[in-house]
C-alpha cells in the first residue's frame, strides 16, 4: 500500500495542535514497538516511535504503544478545551488520555503557532487534525503524509478534495456527540421554560427565604408539550432531539432533504417558510454551506412566531449574531440559546454575550465525557484501521 515506507520508517511522531493557529496545544510523543511475524521474517523489529501532539492542556503523561507497522503519525488537533484542573469532579482528561494510555508515551506542551504546522508534520504519515486547517499548501509541503484524520464530525479544515489529489485518506468520527448535544438542547430548552437556573441564583442570595407564601413565581412556568418544535436538518442529531421532543409530548415539524416516507410519523416533513411558520422551538442542526450561511436573519425571523425560542448547537455562522440580538432585545425572539458562535472564542465585546434573553455555553455540546471517550475510542481505530489497510470512515 506504501511500498518501502511499509517496513523501512524509522521513527514517528504524533503532534496535536487544537484551534485554528492559536490554540495549538500538547505535544505527544511516543515510542512504540513494532513486531514482524516470524512467519515472514525470522527476527522482531523493534522500533522506537516518538510523536507529538497538541491536545489542549499543561500537565504530562506517559504511555507506550505497540504498533503491527511502523508509521510516522502527528495529531495537529486534539481535543479542545479538556479541563486539566486536577480538582474538577469530572476527571475528563483522565477518562479520554486512558484510552491513550495504549498509544505511547505522552509529553503535552502548550500552543504552537500556524507557522510550525508544517514543520510538526514534516516526515509524518499520519496527522490527526481537530481545529488546526490542513489545506492545499500545507498538503504540497508534505510528501510523505498519507493520511489526516479529523477529530470531530464535520472535516471543513481538511480540503479534502486536495487530499485526493494527493493520495491522502482523510477520515471523520461520525456520530460521536449525538446523545451529547441532543441533551444540550433540552437543557436549554428546559433553562427557558423552568427558569432552573436563574431561580438557582435567586435562592442563593436569599429570595426564597424572604417570602411569605411557601413558593414564588415570578418566571412564567411552560409545559414544552404544548411546544412545536421545528428541526433544521434531520441527521444523526436531528433525528435524536425529534425523538426527545416526541417523548415530552411535542409537535414535531422538520426541514429535512429527507423524503416524507422516510420519516417516522411523528414527524411532519416541511419546507423552511412553513418550519418558521409554525415552530415554537426552532432548532438548528444543518452544516455550514454557502446556502445556510446566516440563513437567521432578519428577514427570515421576521417570518418566525412572535416569542420564538431559537435553539443553535450547529454553527455559529448560521445566524446573523446582530440580528438575533436586535430580535431578543426587541421581544421578537423569546430566548436565543447557543453552544456555538461565529467567532470562537467570540470577542469580549460581542453583543450577544451582553444581552439579555441570550444564553450561551462554550461549544461544550459535543463534550460529554461519554462522548469524549468514544471519540477517542474511534479515533484510535481509524488509526489502526487505516495501517491495516482497510481504512474506515473515509470521508
Amino acid at each position: 500500500m506504501f511500498g518501502d515506507n511499509l517496513s523501512f520508517i524509522s521513527d514517528t511522531t504524533i503532534a496535536a495542535c487544537n484551534g485554528q493557529g492559536c490554540n495549538m496545544k500538547d505535544k505527544f510523543r511516543a515510542n512504540f514497538k513494532i513486531a514482524l511475524p516470524a512467519a515472514i521474517v525470522s527476527l522482531i523489529l523493534l522500533l522506537v516511535l516518538s510523536f507529538n501532539s497538541d491536545i489542549s492542556g499543561t500537565v504530562e503523561h506517559s504511555y507506550n504503544l505497540i504498533q503491527i507497522i511502523p508509521y510516522v503519525l502527528v495529531l495537529v488537533g486534539g481535543i479542545i478545551g479538556i479541563n486539566h484542573n486536577k480538582t474538577s469532579p469530572s476527571t475528563i482528561l483522565t477518562v479520554h488520555y486512558a484510552r491513550l494510555k495504549e498509544l505511547g508515551d505522552v509529553v503535552i506542551y502548550d500552543f504552537t503557532a500556524p507557522d510550525e504546522v508544517v514543520n510538526r508534520l514534516a516526515d509524518t504519515d499520519i496527522a490527526l487534525t481537530n481545529k488546526v486547517v490542513i489545506d492545499r499548501e500545507i498538503m504540497s509541503q508534505l510528501p510523505r503524509l498519507r493520511y489526516v484524520g479529523v477529530l470531530a464530525t464535520g472535516y471543513n479544515v481538511v480540503d479534502v478534495a486536495a487530499a485526493r489529489s494527493f493520495g491522502i485518506t482523510v477520515t471523520n468520527v461520525p456520530a460521536y456527540s449525538t446523545n451529547s448535544v441532543a441533551q444540550m438542547v433540552f437543557a436549554h430548552l428546559l433553562n427557558v421554560v423552568n427558569g432552573v437556573g436563574r431561580y438557582a441564583e435567586n435562592n442563593r442570595n436569599g429570595r426564597w427565604s424572604m417570602q411569605r407564601d411557601f413558593c414564588y413565581v415570578d418566571i412564567p412556568q411552560r409545559e414544552i408539550a404544548s411546544m412545536s418544535l421545528g428541526i433544521v436538518g434531520l441527521g444523526n442529531i436531528g433525528r435524536k432531539v425529534a425523538d426527545i421532543a416526541h417523548a415530552f409530548g411535542m409537535k414535531v415539524y422538520a426541514a429535512t432533504s429527507k423524503t416524507a416516507a422516510e420519516l417516522p410519523d411523528f414527524i411532519t416533513k416541511c419546507q423552511l417558510e412553513q418550519l418558521y411558520a409554525v415552530a415554537d422551538v426552532l432548532t438548528l442542526h444543518c452544516p455550514a454551506t454557502e446556502e445556510t450561511t446566516r440563513m437567521i436573519r432578519t428577514e427570515t425571523i421576521s417570518r418566525m412566531k412572535d416569542g420564538v425560542i431559537i435553539i443553535n448547537t450547529g454553527r455559529g455562522t448560521l445566524i446573523d449574531e446582530h440580528a438575533v440580538a436586535d430580535a431578543v432585545r426587541e421581544g421578537k425572539i423569546e430566548a436565543y440559546c447557543t453552544d456555538v458562535m461565529t467567532q470562537e472564542p467570540p470577542a469580549a465585546d460581542n453583543e450577544l454575550l451582553a444581552t439579555d434573553s441570550v444564553y450561551s455555553t462554550p461549544h461544550i455540546a459535543w463534550a460529554t465525557r461519554e462522548a469524549r471517550q468514544r471519540l477517542i475510542d474511534t479515533v484510535v481505530q481509524n488509526v489502526k484501521s487505516f495501517i491495516e489497510g482497510h481504512a474506515v470512515n473515509v470521508v
